[in-house]
This record gives structure tokens, C-alpha cells and sequence, in this order.
């Protein structure tokens, strides 16, 4: 029996159109407006021709252009946008995004496979927003025998440390949320939650394939983190210093990675560990254990898993790039701008109104961002070419591997920069710094 498909027909169509315009102002009027307003009174306000700029004639910019950017640059400046939009969560998603889709569709290369297609006409370029929307349209179903608190906040605590880690992390210069003196202890204070809240969600579920995914995800981050945090300690010792943005500067001349290449190798190889990356997906083994500790999640939840994943794969390639590549170090390609509309600002027609202030971005800003983004997209890629190549190793080559090789080239690492540092060639007051 074959159905039909219904015609188009236009006035249906402009009758949707028009009556999703309207309740979209009707909803910006009522709600939009006024929550902005509200929000203005918060944030520290321009001085705009030595006048205090209030919240009650913020909105005028709609009708005088000459207020914009001072008011753009100082909502650009306030906590809630690093946190929410750039360096923050909104930038982080947007790369760990673009990692999903880039990701199936390098497996499906190397495996001779299409992947994503139809969803979207350039190479199922929507499948990610189809995937999305479909995780928040399925059911979530709870395990009858669960512990349901514990299994219902797992998920938002691996999403929110993994924006925790994400906040420490320098994309440009004065571009980070916590700049904080022992940012690389924090780093290790934040990365042991995740091996509590792996075993949490495992055990909350009540099933045996999430509790033996959970244990073997415990066994894994306990055996990996020892090296990873060894093989930081030589950036350390030559740096003199615990806060990240202090570590990228000290690579103005050249990234670490060219006298610690071994410390580069033991951290990369702990990374995809702690990232449960092919060969080291042991917890999520779908061949063996359903999906690992991941199995009970359905709907949201699960999405909400995968997103903390990929954030935290973004912030260890971040890590990494700030470590060991230069951070946002690198050759100056933005232009400079002009130093008398930096003084002076910029004339807009005929009615002379100046703009002080400009430019919203500074070269170095834009430069350090280029470069950042550059490196740790690099980072990733080499993240996700294993998983097309390698099988999973065993759980005792994997203990092996973690508790003996890698802490000794670990330790090789510690005397190489220590022989650096009283050779008088690195560190405080060395030749080559």
C-alpha cells in the first residue's frame, strides 16, 4: 500500500513563518528585554564621553551605534562571559563538537566507510544536531534497583568537572577563567574526581557490566595518574613556577617539548589512559562489557556523559598544547592596528562621534587564540587516530605499561631536567632563556 505525500503549499508555509516571527518578538519583548536590563545592573558599565553609562540607557545603542562596542567590550569582560562563552564552557563545546563529528568521519575513512551522510547535504554535516536532538527526545530509564540520587547526579558531575578543568586552562593572553598561582595543582586536584565519579555512576546503577566497567576504569586512571603527574614535574622544576600562564610564557623562544620530548611521550600516552581512548578503553569495552560503566545511561544522561567526555578530551589536548607546544605562542600574523585609533578611537559620520576604545581585540589576543586553536586541534587529531588503528590491549599489559614503564621514563624525564638545570642551560637564569 503506498501513501501519498502531502503537497506544499505556500500559504501554510508563510503562515508558519509569520506566526513563529511573531511570537518570537512577543517573547523578546516581554522576556528578552527586560532579563537583559535586569542583567545590566550587575555588570560595571562604560564611561562613554565622561558620562557613567546606566542600564536605563544601555539599550539605546539600537538607535546610537556609538555606544555599542564600549558596551559590547564590557559584557566581554565580565566573569559570565569567560565562563560561559570564551575561554569558558561555550568555546570548549563548540571544538568538542566539532571533535564528535570530525571524529566519526576520520573511523569511516580509515575503515572504508561512509559514516554520517544523510543528516545535512555536505557530508552529514547536521548529524551531530540530529543526535542531539534525539538523545533529548528519548526516554531516560531509571534501573529499578538503582540508587537513584547518586545515578541522576553523576552525569552533571562529570560535566561539571570537566568545566572545572576546562576554566584553568589559558587561551590567550589574559584570556583565562582561573589564572590561578597553582594552576597545575589544581589540574591533579580536579582530575582525581573523575575516577570517584566513574565508580559512583557504576556502582549506583546496580548492574554488573557498569560495576565491572567501573572497576576497571578505577584500576586504569589509579595506574596512569602517578605517571602523569611525574612527567609534569620536569616542566616544573626548569619553569620555577605552578601557574600555566607563567609555563607558556616562559616558551616565548621554544615549547618544551624540544628538551622533555620523553615527558611529552609518558603524558600523551597517560592522557589516552585517562581519556579512556582506544588502546586503553577498557571501562567502556563493547565487545566485553556492553559499554562499560556507561551501560544504565540512556537519553540525556548518556548525552550528558559524552559531552563531559569530549570536554575533557579538548581540555587534556589544551594541557597539553600550554605544557609542552608554546601555549599561544607563535609567529606574529594579525596586524597591528594603528596607534592613533587605539588613543583616539574611530569618527563615525557626520555627526563626529567618537569611539574610544577600540579595537574589542587586540592583536596579541587574536594571534595567541590563532595559534592555541591551531595546536590543540593538532593535539586531538593525534587523539583520535589511535582508535582507527590500534586493537585494546589486556588489562595486565595495560597495569604493566602504567605502573613500570611509564613511571621509569617518567623518572628518566625528572633527571634530564634536572642535569638541564644545573648544567646552568634552563631554568632561572639559564643560557637559553
Amino acid at each position: 500500500m503506498s501513501t501519498i505525500a502531502p503537497k506544499f503549499r505556500l500559504g501554510y508555509f508563510i503562515k508558519s513563518l509569520l506566526d513563529n516571527i511573531f511570537w518570537i518578538i512577543i517573547l523578546l519583548t516581554l522576556i528578552g528585554i527586560p532579563a537583559i536590563q535586569v542583567a545590566l545592573f550587575f555588570i560595571d558599565l562604560p564611561v562613554i564621553d565622561g558620562e557613567l553609562l546606566t542600564p536605563f540607557l544601555a539599550l539605546t545603542w539600537l538607535a546610537d551605534p556609538s555606544r555599542t562596542l564600549p558596551i559590547v567590550k564590557t559584557l566581554m569582560q565580565t566573569d559570565f562571559f569567560k565562563i560561559a562563552v570564551f575561554p569558558g564552557f561555550g568555546f570548549a563545546a563548540l571544538l568538542a563538537a566539532g571533535t564528535i563529528f570530525i571524529e566519526r568521519k576520520l573511523l569511516a575513512k580509515l575503515q572504508l566507510r561512509v559514516g554520517p551522510f544523510y543528516c545535512g547535504k555536505i557530508e552529514g554535516i547536521l548529524q551531530l544536531m540530529g543526535d542531539g536532538l534525539k538523545l533529548i527526545s528519548k526516554e531516560i530509564i531509571i534501573p529499578a534497583k538503582a540508587d537513584k540520587p547518586i545515578f541522576w547526579v553523576a552525569p552533571l558531575l562529570f560535566v561539571g568537572t570537566a568545566a572545572a578543568f576546562i576554566a584553568l586552562i589559558p587561551v590567550s593572553p589574559g584570556w583565562v577563567i582561573a589564572d590561578l598561582d597553582v594552576g597545575l595543582l589544581a589540574f591533579f586536584a580536579i582530575i582525581g574526581f573523575f575516577p570517584i565519579i566513574t565508580v559512583l555512576s557504576s556502582w549506583s546503577a546496580n548492574s554488573k557490566f557498569p560495576f565491572i566497567g567501573g572497576i576497571r576504569a578505577l584500576h586504569q586512571m589509579v595506574s596512569f595518574e602517578i605517571p602523569l603527574i611525574l612527567s609534569l614535574l620536569g616542566i616544573v622544576i626548569l619553569t620555577g613556577s605552578l601557574n600555566l600562564s607563567e609555563i607558556v610564557e616562559s616558551q616565548y623562544n621554544f615549547p618544551w617539548i624540544i628538551f622533555m620530548p620523553i615527558g611529552a611521550i609518558v603524558f600523551f600516552i597517560a592522557m589516552l589512559a585517562e581519556l579512556e581512548r582506544i588502546p586503553f578503553d577498557l571501562p567502556e569495552a563493547e565487545s566485553e562489557i556492553v559499554a562499560g560503566w556507561l551501560t544504565e545511561f540512556s537519553g540525556m544522561m548518556y548525552g550528558l556523559v559524552q559531552l563531559g567526555s569530549y570536554l575533557k578530551l579538548y581540555a587534556f589536548a589544551a594541557l597539553f598544547v600550554v605544557l609542552f607546544l608554546g601555549g599561544w605562542n607563535g609567529p606574529m600574523i594579525i596586524p597591528q592596528f594603528p596607534q592613533e585609533i587605539i588613543t583616539d578611537g574611530i569618527e563615525l559620520g557626520p555627526i563626529s562621534v567618537t569611539i574610544p576604545g577600540l579595537p574589542l581585540f587586540t592583536p596579541e589576543m587574536l594571534n595567541g587564540t590563532f595559534w592555541f586553536t591551531i595546536k590543540t586541534v593538532s593535539v586531538i587529531f593525534f587523539i583520535l587516530i589511535p582508535r582507527g588503528v590500534f586493537p585494546r590491549i589486556r588489562i595486565d599489559l595495560l597495569l604493566h605499561i602504567g605502573w613500570y614503564k611509564l613511571i621509569g621514563l617518567a623518572f628518566v624525564n625528572i633527571f634530564i631536567s634536572l642535569s638541564l638545570l644545573y648544567a646552568g642551560v634552563l631554568g632561572p637564569g639559564g643560557m637559553m632563556l
